[in-house]
């Protein structure tokens, strides 16, 4: 049975190709994809099918991470199909098991009047993650990819 997939999209301003390169640039990735009271520390990026994307998001306030204020994420990408869809595939490494196990995050880019409709959908998301706490971070993330690509 699967398990809970969040869902969230933003209109960015810039055609397909610019907001599938935000993706697969390290310094742009660190830059928006942390939400809003994060930060990131990347320790692997590797943006090709099978490569490695290894980052500690370090937060001003957490509870339920893989330390008191950070979590790690391990992960892949799993598919990259030009400028239409990137999959991640993350686990999440956490001593309470409500927060641990697997997560794909399935990005597509898709040509919209004015720029390009960015869609999130988070499958298998850890129960321990409050769905709108969730909600909160994804969209916080496409809002800051938003700014980053239109600024």
């Amino acid at each position: 049975m699967p398990g809970r997939v969040d869902r969230a999209e933003r209109l960015v301003k810039v055609p397909p190709p610019r907001t599938y390169a935000a993706f697969l640039d390290k310094a742009a990735v660190i830059r928006w994809l942390p939400p809003e009271g994060a930060r990131g520390i990347m320790h692997g990026f590797e943006p090709h099918p099978g490569g490695a994307f290894r980052m500690t998001l370090v937060f001003e306030k957490a509870a339920g991470k893989t330390t008191e204020d950070s979590d790690t994420i391990e992960g892949q990408f799993v598919e990259l199909t030009l400028n239409e869809r990137i999959v991640w595939r993350f686990t999440f490494a956490s001593a309470d098991p409500a927060f641990a196990g697997t997560m794909t995050m399935r990005w597509t880019f898709a040509p919209a009047a004015g720029g390009t409709l960015v869609s999130v959908a988070a499958e298998d998301v850890p129960p321990g993650i409050d769905p709108a706490d969730h909600q909160a971070g994804m969209t916080s993330s496409l809002d800051k990819l938003a700014a980053f690509l239109n600024g």
